[in-house]
């Protein structure tokens, strides 16, 4: 996704009136920023750069809803909203029959060696930012059996 996009989506929510939304979108465009910022490119931030960040801060806010005790409604509600604005903007993921055909097609002769490290080693960098881990982990161990 393109960082204008992002920025023209937190506009939207502005003009809007809509301060969760905004404030959900200024966290994507913070972290996105930063990355750029951190690799060296201020001016002009690769779209795979900004889909890392997406995901980065989609995993934390995942992992804030789950751990969130179920008493605190109103700051579990927050943090699901918030979820449902990151999840607009991530990038499409791979589900389990797409992975394992891109693995049955691309990686033919590692997946033959039953090896899940080599398997998992190999796939990784491909597949980094396309697919989720554990859905990929799932995949190879079953191809493994």
């Amino acid at each position: 996704m393109k960082l204008e996009t992002l920025q023209s989506a937190m506009i939207e929510a502005m003009k809007a009136r809509d301060k969760a939304r905004k404030d959900s979108i200024a966290t994507l465009v913070s972290a996105a920023k930063k990355a750029g910022i951190d690799a060296g490119c201020r001016e002009a931030i690769p779209e795979e750069m900004v889909d890392q960040a997406i995901l980065k801060e989609l995993k934390a806010v995942k992992e804030q809803v789950e751990t969130c005790p179920k008493e605190r409604a109103e700051l579990l509600a927050e943090y699901q909203a918030r979820l449902a604005v990151f999840e607009e903007f991530a990038p499409k993921m791979m589900d389990a029959e797409q992975i394992k055909a891109f693995l049955q097609e691309k990686f033919a002769d590692v997946v033959a060696t039953k090896n899940k490290g080599a398997i998992m080693k190999a796939v990784m960098p491909e597949l980094k930012g396309k697919a989720d881990g554990k859905e990929i982990g799932a995949v190879v161990a079953e191809l493994c059996k």
